[in-house]
Protein backbone atom coordinates (compact mmCIF):
# COMPACT_ATOMS: atom_id res chain seq x y z
CA UNK A 1 0.00 0.00 0.00
CA UNK A 2 1.27 3.49 -0.83
CA UNK A 3 1.99 5.53 2.31
CA UNK A 4 0.35 8.97 2.00
CA UNK A 5 2.86 11.79 1.67
CA UNK A 6 0.87 14.09 3.95
CA UNK A 7 -1.12 13.65 7.12
CA UNK A 8 -4.90 13.38 6.55
CA UNK A 9 -7.13 16.19 7.74
CA UNK A 10 -9.12 14.39 10.42
CA UNK A 11 -12.67 15.37 11.36
CA UNK A 12 -13.57 16.31 14.94
CA UNK A 13 -13.48 13.74 17.73
CA UNK A 14 -17.27 13.77 17.74
CA UNK A 15 -17.39 12.79 14.07
CA UNK A 16 -14.70 10.14 14.52
CA UNK A 17 -16.67 8.60 17.40
CA UNK A 18 -19.87 8.67 15.34
CA UNK A 19 -18.18 7.02 12.36
CA UNK A 20 -16.73 4.33 14.62
CA UNK A 21 -20.24 3.63 15.94
CA UNK A 22 -21.77 3.49 12.44
CA UNK A 23 -19.06 1.04 11.42
CA UNK A 24 -20.28 -1.37 14.11
CA UNK A 25 -23.96 -1.16 13.22
CA UNK A 26 -25.79 -3.50 10.77
CA UNK A 27 -25.64 -0.91 7.99
CA UNK A 28 -27.45 -2.84 5.26
CA UNK A 29 -30.30 -3.87 7.53
CA UNK A 30 -30.77 -0.37 8.93
CA UNK A 31 -30.65 1.11 5.44
CA UNK A 32 -33.30 -1.34 4.23
CA UNK A 33 -35.50 -0.45 7.22
CA UNK A 34 -35.21 3.27 6.51
CA UNK A 35 -35.85 2.53 2.85
CA UNK A 36 -39.10 0.81 3.77
CA UNK A 37 -40.13 3.91 5.74
CA UNK A 38 -39.40 6.04 2.66
CA UNK A 39 -41.71 3.72 0.70
CA UNK A 40 -44.72 4.22 2.97
CA UNK A 41 -47.55 5.72 0.85
CA UNK A 42 -48.51 9.30 1.68
CA UNK A 43 -52.19 10.32 1.58
CA UNK A 44 -52.66 12.51 -1.47
CA UNK A 45 -54.04 15.43 0.55
CA UNK A 46 -50.89 15.49 2.70
CA UNK A 47 -48.27 15.13 -0.04
CA UNK A 48 -47.81 18.81 -0.87
CA UNK A 49 -47.35 19.70 2.79
CA UNK A 50 -45.12 16.76 3.73
CA UNK A 51 -42.97 16.78 0.61
CA UNK A 52 -42.84 20.58 0.51
CA UNK A 53 -41.48 20.70 4.05
CA UNK A 54 -39.05 17.89 3.26
CA UNK A 55 -37.79 19.79 0.20
CA UNK A 56 -37.48 23.02 2.16
CA UNK A 57 -35.55 21.34 4.97
CA UNK A 58 -33.00 19.84 2.57
CA UNK A 59 -32.80 22.75 0.14
CA UNK A 60 -34.38 20.83 -2.77
CA UNK A 61 -35.69 22.97 -5.63
CA UNK A 62 -39.09 21.32 -6.06
CA UNK A 63 -39.88 23.57 -9.03
CA UNK A 64 -37.45 21.49 -11.12
CA UNK A 65 -39.36 18.25 -10.50
CA UNK A 66 -41.04 16.54 -13.43
CA UNK A 67 -44.39 16.23 -11.61
CA UNK A 68 -46.40 18.28 -9.09
CA UNK A 69 -45.78 17.23 -5.48
CA UNK A 70 -49.19 15.59 -5.27
CA UNK A 71 -48.13 13.00 -7.85
CA UNK A 72 -45.33 11.51 -5.73
CA UNK A 73 -46.87 8.69 -3.70
CA UNK A 74 -43.91 8.21 -1.35
CA UNK A 75 -40.87 10.05 -0.05
CA UNK A 76 -38.62 7.76 -2.07
CA UNK A 77 -40.41 8.50 -5.34
CA UNK A 78 -39.96 12.20 -4.73
CA UNK A 79 -36.31 11.70 -3.84
CA UNK A 80 -35.64 9.85 -7.10
CA UNK A 81 -37.76 12.32 -9.09
CA UNK A 82 -36.95 13.11 -12.70
CA UNK A 83 -36.44 16.70 -13.87
CA UNK A 84 -38.83 18.74 -15.98
CA UNK A 85 -37.88 18.76 -19.68
CA UNK A 86 -35.58 21.67 -20.46
CA UNK A 87 -34.34 22.22 -16.88
CA UNK A 88 -30.84 20.98 -17.82
CA UNK A 89 -28.94 21.50 -21.08
CA UNK A 90 -25.97 19.88 -22.78
CA UNK A 91 -23.30 21.67 -24.85
CA UNK A 92 -23.71 21.69 -28.61
CA UNK A 93 -20.37 19.95 -29.22
CA UNK A 94 -21.12 16.20 -29.04
CA UNK A 95 -17.45 15.39 -28.34
CA UNK A 96 -17.46 17.06 -24.91
CA UNK A 97 -17.72 14.84 -21.84
CA UNK A 98 -20.37 16.19 -19.45
CA UNK A 99 -21.31 15.78 -15.82
CA UNK A 100 -23.55 12.72 -15.33
CA UNK A 101 -25.17 14.22 -12.23
CA UNK A 102 -25.97 17.29 -10.20
CA UNK A 103 -23.35 17.28 -7.47
CA UNK A 104 -20.24 18.72 -5.89
CA UNK A 105 -16.84 18.00 -7.41
CA UNK A 106 -14.54 16.31 -4.92
CA UNK A 107 -11.08 15.10 -5.85
CA UNK A 108 -9.79 14.83 -9.42
CA UNK A 109 -6.49 14.08 -11.10
CA UNK A 110 -4.30 11.34 -12.52
CA UNK A 111 -4.47 7.66 -11.66
CA UNK A 112 -0.86 7.03 -10.67
CA UNK A 113 0.64 3.70 -9.57
CA UNK A 114 -2.90 2.37 -9.52
CA UNK A 115 -4.03 4.88 -6.89
CA UNK A 116 -6.72 7.57 -6.77
CA UNK A 117 -6.90 10.43 -4.28
CA UNK A 118 -9.77 10.15 -1.80
CA UNK A 119 -8.86 13.18 0.35
CA UNK A 120 -5.78 14.95 1.67
CA UNK A 121 -3.38 12.23 2.79
CA UNK A 122 -5.65 9.40 1.70
CA UNK A 123 -5.58 7.41 -1.51
CA UNK A 124 -7.05 4.09 -2.58
CA UNK A 125 -6.58 1.44 -5.27
CA UNK A 126 -8.35 1.45 -8.62
CA UNK A 127 -8.21 -2.36 -8.51
CA UNK A 128 -10.13 -2.41 -5.23
CA UNK A 129 -12.69 0.09 -6.55
CA UNK A 130 -13.33 -1.87 -9.77
CA UNK A 131 -12.77 -5.29 -8.17
CA UNK A 132 -10.74 -6.31 -11.25
CA UNK A 133 -6.96 -6.12 -11.74
CA UNK A 134 -6.93 -6.01 -15.54
CA UNK A 135 -9.63 -3.35 -15.73
CA UNK A 136 -7.65 -1.24 -13.27
CA UNK A 137 -4.51 -1.61 -15.40
CA UNK A 138 -6.42 -0.25 -18.41
CA UNK A 139 -6.92 3.05 -16.52
CA UNK A 140 -3.33 3.45 -15.29
CA UNK A 141 -2.10 6.94 -16.17
CA UNK A 142 -5.64 8.08 -16.93
CA UNK A 143 -7.85 10.53 -15.07
CA UNK A 144 -10.50 10.34 -12.38
CA UNK A 145 -13.24 12.58 -10.99
CA UNK A 146 -15.31 12.19 -7.82
CA UNK A 147 -18.80 13.73 -7.67
CA UNK A 148 -20.71 13.90 -4.38
CA UNK A 149 -24.52 14.05 -4.34
CA UNK A 150 -25.94 15.62 -1.19
CA UNK A 151 -29.57 14.94 -0.14
CA UNK A 152 -30.70 18.14 -1.91
CA UNK A 153 -29.43 17.04 -5.32
CA UNK A 154 -31.20 15.34 -8.21
CA UNK A 155 -30.32 11.66 -7.89
CA UNK A 156 -30.41 10.14 -11.35
CA UNK A 157 -27.18 9.34 -13.19
CA UNK A 158 -26.81 9.99 -16.92
CA UNK A 159 -24.25 8.98 -19.54
CA UNK A 160 -21.35 11.48 -19.64
CA UNK A 161 -20.73 10.60 -23.30
CA UNK A 162 -22.25 8.54 -26.08
CA UNK A 163 -21.16 4.93 -26.40
CA UNK A 164 -22.06 1.35 -25.60
CA UNK A 165 -22.21 -0.47 -22.28
CA UNK A 166 -20.54 -3.84 -22.67
CA UNK A 167 -20.00 -4.79 -19.03
CA UNK A 168 -21.46 -3.96 -15.63
CA UNK A 169 -20.75 -5.14 -12.09
CA UNK A 170 -22.44 -5.11 -8.70
CA UNK A 171 -20.01 -5.20 -5.77
CA UNK A 172 -21.62 -5.71 -2.32
CA UNK A 173 -19.93 -3.96 0.57
CA UNK A 174 -20.35 -1.63 3.52
CA UNK A 175 -22.74 1.32 3.62
CA UNK A 176 -20.65 3.90 5.45
CA UNK A 177 -21.46 7.62 5.14
CA UNK A 178 -19.72 9.45 2.29
CA UNK A 179 -19.94 13.01 3.60
CA UNK A 180 -16.85 15.19 4.01
CA UNK A 181 -15.84 13.91 7.49
CA UNK A 182 -16.13 10.30 6.31
CA UNK A 183 -14.12 10.89 3.13
CA UNK A 184 -11.39 12.54 5.21
CA UNK A 185 -11.32 9.84 7.89
CA UNK A 186 -12.36 6.41 6.58
CA UNK A 187 -9.61 4.56 4.77
CA UNK A 188 -10.52 3.14 1.31
CA UNK A 189 -14.07 4.41 1.73
CA UNK A 190 -15.24 4.21 -1.91
CA UNK A 191 -13.64 0.80 -2.38
CA UNK A 192 -15.31 -0.50 0.80
CA UNK A 193 -18.87 0.64 0.16
CA UNK A 194 -21.37 -1.22 -1.97
CA UNK A 195 -21.37 -0.05 -5.57
CA UNK A 196 -22.76 -0.55 -9.06
CA UNK A 197 -20.55 0.18 -12.05
CA UNK A 198 -20.63 0.04 -15.80
CA UNK A 199 -18.08 0.50 -18.59
CA UNK A 200 -19.03 2.93 -21.34
CA UNK A 201 -17.03 2.45 -24.57
CA UNK A 202 -16.99 5.16 -27.24
CA UNK A 203 -14.87 7.75 -29.02
CA UNK A 204 -13.33 8.74 -25.66
CA UNK A 205 -12.10 5.21 -25.04
CA UNK A 206 -13.52 3.45 -22.02
CA UNK A 207 -15.16 5.44 -19.22
CA UNK A 208 -15.93 3.65 -15.96
CA UNK A 209 -19.01 5.03 -14.20
CA UNK A 210 -19.07 3.87 -10.57
CA UNK A 211 -22.11 4.61 -8.39
CA UNK A 212 -21.09 4.26 -4.72
CA UNK A 213 -23.72 3.54 -2.11
CA UNK A 214 -23.73 5.03 1.40
CA UNK A 215 -25.46 4.85 4.75
CA UNK A 216 -29.24 4.93 4.16
CA UNK A 217 -28.40 5.05 0.42
CA UNK A 218 -27.91 1.43 -0.44
CA UNK A 219 -30.41 1.24 -3.29
CA UNK A 220 -29.07 1.80 -6.81
CA UNK A 221 -30.93 0.81 -9.98
CA UNK A 222 -29.63 0.23 -13.52
CA UNK A 223 -31.74 1.92 -16.21
CA UNK A 224 -29.54 0.35 -18.91
CA UNK A 225 -30.63 -3.11 -17.66
CA UNK A 226 -34.09 -2.83 -16.05
CA UNK A 227 -34.41 -6.60 -15.69
CA UNK A 228 -31.41 -6.72 -13.35
CA UNK A 229 -33.31 -5.33 -10.35
CA UNK A 230 -36.37 -6.51 -8.53
CA UNK A 231 -39.10 -5.29 -10.86
CA UNK A 232 -41.16 -2.13 -11.13
CA UNK A 233 -41.72 -1.66 -7.41
CA UNK A 234 -38.17 -2.64 -6.37
CA UNK A 235 -35.94 -1.76 -9.32
CA UNK A 236 -32.69 -1.46 -7.38
CA UNK A 237 -29.87 -3.94 -7.89
CA UNK A 238 -28.05 -3.21 -4.62
CA UNK A 239 -28.76 -3.49 -0.86
CA UNK A 240 -30.89 -6.59 -1.07
CA UNK A 241 -30.85 -9.40 1.53
CA UNK A 242 -29.43 -11.83 -1.04
CA UNK A 243 -26.65 -9.51 -2.27
CA UNK A 244 -23.90 -11.42 -4.10
CA UNK A 245 -21.21 -10.13 -6.48
CA UNK A 246 -22.50 -10.12 -10.04
CA UNK A 247 -20.98 -9.39 -13.45
CA UNK A 248 -23.13 -8.74 -16.50
CA UNK A 249 -21.82 -8.99 -20.06
CA UNK A 250 -23.92 -7.43 -22.84
CA UNK A 251 -23.73 -8.98 -26.32
CA UNK A 252 -24.79 -7.01 -28.22
CA UNK A 253 -23.72 -4.03 -26.10
CA UNK A 254 -26.31 -1.52 -24.88
CA UNK A 255 -26.28 1.71 -26.91
CA UNK A 256 -26.60 4.94 -24.92
CA UNK A 257 -26.56 8.58 -25.95
CA UNK A 258 -24.87 11.36 -23.99
CA UNK A 259 -27.32 12.54 -21.36
CA UNK A 260 -29.37 9.34 -21.35
CA UNK A 261 -30.28 8.01 -17.90
CA UNK A 262 -28.20 4.96 -16.99
CA UNK A 263 -28.54 4.57 -13.19
CA UNK A 264 -30.30 6.10 -10.19
CA UNK A 265 -29.70 6.43 -6.46
CA UNK A 266 -32.88 5.68 -4.55
CA UNK A 267 -31.63 8.13 -1.93
CA UNK A 268 -28.10 9.45 -2.82
CA UNK A 269 -24.33 9.14 -2.71
CA UNK A 270 -21.21 9.48 -4.88
CA UNK A 271 -20.18 8.85 -8.49
CA UNK A 272 -16.57 8.17 -9.51
CA UNK A 273 -15.56 8.48 -13.17
CA UNK A 274 -12.40 6.87 -14.59
CA UNK A 275 -10.88 7.71 -18.00
CA UNK A 276 -8.20 5.82 -19.90
CA UNK A 277 -4.89 7.61 -20.53
CA UNK A 278 -4.46 10.08 -23.40
CA UNK A 279 -8.14 10.16 -24.33
CA UNK A 280 -9.40 13.32 -22.61
CA UNK A 281 -8.15 16.34 -20.67
CA UNK A 282 -10.14 17.94 -17.88
CA UNK A 283 -11.85 21.27 -18.35
CA UNK A 284 -9.80 24.18 -16.98
CA UNK A 285 -12.75 25.52 -14.97
CA UNK A 286 -12.96 22.47 -12.72
CA UNK A 287 -11.86 22.67 -9.08
CA UNK A 288 -12.66 20.71 -5.89
CA UNK A 289 -15.79 22.05 -4.25
CA UNK A 290 -17.35 23.34 -7.47
CA UNK A 291 -21.10 22.87 -7.71
CA UNK A 292 -21.91 21.06 -10.94
CA UNK A 293 -25.16 20.49 -12.77
CA UNK A 294 -26.06 17.65 -15.08
CA UNK A 295 -24.65 18.50 -18.52
CA UNK A 296 -21.82 20.80 -17.39
CA UNK A 297 -18.55 20.22 -19.27
CA UNK A 298 -16.05 17.92 -17.52
CA UNK A 299 -13.56 17.00 -20.21
CA UNK A 300 -12.45 17.57 -23.80
CA UNK A 301 -11.05 15.00 -26.24
CA UNK A 302 -7.27 15.03 -26.59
Amino acid sequence: MTVPAVTPDLPSRRWRALLALVGRLPQAGLSRSLGRLADVPLPRKLRRTVLGRFASALGIDASEAELPLEEYETLNRFFVRRLRPGVRAWPGDPDLVTSPVDGILGQMGEISAGRLIQAKGRDYAAEALLRDRQEAADFEGGLFLTLYLSPRHYHRIHAPAAGVICRARHVPGALLPVNEPSVAHVEDLFARNERLLCHLDGKHGRIAVIAVGAYNVGRISAAFDPDWGGGTDRPWVTNRPDDVPADRIYDPPVDVERGEEIMAFHLGSTVVLLFQPDRVHLDIDLYPGRELQLGDVLAHPT
